[in-house]
């Protein structure tokens, strides 16, 4: 596996697009994430269809058609350097299919940031474009709203990804050891989802899987990773790091089944890393090749998430 194509880094000024291709989101938590974004000298632009909920299904932030077409645009708008994700949620994989790829690719590179049900988006832009993508807090999340931690690494991130080349946590190793690989990852669930799909990547071989989840109880977990044991997804992979896992019941449970399930496989596993579903979540840049220290709780990029 090799590493991925870098979006150019973000300078003062930039104009960043806000969408929302999953979950309607709150006014309230969109207006001050945008605060935080001018606050940093950005120039952030919410798009028409961000606060849309669903006529049918509320949990969707309006129609499928509406949140492609707010992708679309954003991201072929040549004076749009980022496109950001308001929020999470559900209905990512719903418009993904809805995309013109082919004018994605031809708008060039730029930096794409998400998590949670982004990770459909985050697969997409790896198997289709090759692209370096940003999975961290979201501009609506209420992590990132009431964390100065999380909003200080993701802007380090976005304006000087130099300085954060070493991304320490506090985590422990599950099964010790060093690994090189390309990061690559997100939301367990929807990496299970998306096997057999257009956008699916083959396997994690040569990679550094990072995941987490929420609000997947331990026997779904264990279920989960079953799936992707079956299916091979797994074979090869060089490293694990865990992230948060939210709502999923006892930590102790939980960290039995992942123990059980990937222990396994041999390769380097450090848990409670510190991405995810969590307060002062880190920012995982994923395409990009690095290190994995499960003893140390580190991940060493090669060279800097962003040129």
């Amino acid at each position: 596996m090799n590493g991925l194509v870098r979006p150019r880094r973000l300078r003062p000024g930039a104009r960043v697009a806000v969408v929302a291709p999953s979950g309607p989101v709150p006014e309230e938590r969109l207006q001050a994430g945008l605060d935080i974004l001018r606050g940093w000298d950005l120039e952030p632009v919410a798009a028409p269809h961000v606060l849309d909920r669903h006529g049918e299904f509320g949990y969707l932030a309006g129609t499928d058609a509406d949140r492609a077409a707010d992708f679309q645009a954003a991201w072929c708008d040549p004076a749009v350097d980022a496109v950001l994700c308001a929020r999470g949620g559900y209905g990512a994989q719903r418009m993904v299919d809805l995309l013109d790829w082919d004018a994605l690719r031809a708008a060039g590179p730029k930096v794409f940031l998400g998590f949670s049900d982004i990770t459909a988006l985050h697969e997409a832009f790896a198997t289709r474009m090759g692209l370096v993508t940003l999975h961290g807090p979201m501009v609506a999340g209420v992590d990132f709203l009431k964390n100065a931690r999380a909003q200080e690494q993701l802007r380090a991130t976005l304006f000087e990804p130099e300085s954060v080349r070493v991304i320490a946590s506090t985590g422990r190793a599950l099964s010790p050891g060093l690994a090189r690989g390309v990061t690559l990852g997100g939301c367990v669930s929807l990496l299970a989802a998306e096997l057999g799909t257009p956008f699916a990547r083959t396997s994690a071989r040569g990679g550094l899987l990072m995941i987490e989840d929420v609000g997947e109880e331990a026997y779904r977990l264990d279920r989960i990773l079953t799936q992707l044991l079956r299916a091979r997804w797994l074979a090869g992979v060089a490293g694990i790091a865990l992230g948060s896992w939210k709502d999923c019941g006892a930590y102790g449970e939980v960290r039995a089944v992942l123990a059980d399930r990937l222990g396994g496989l041999g390769v380097p596993v450090v848990e409670e890393f510190g991405f995810g579903h969590c307060e002062g979540a880190l920012t995982i840049p994923f395409g990009v090749r690095g290190e994995l220290d499960a003893d140390a709780g580190t991940l060493t990029l090669d060279g800097p998430a962003l040129v």
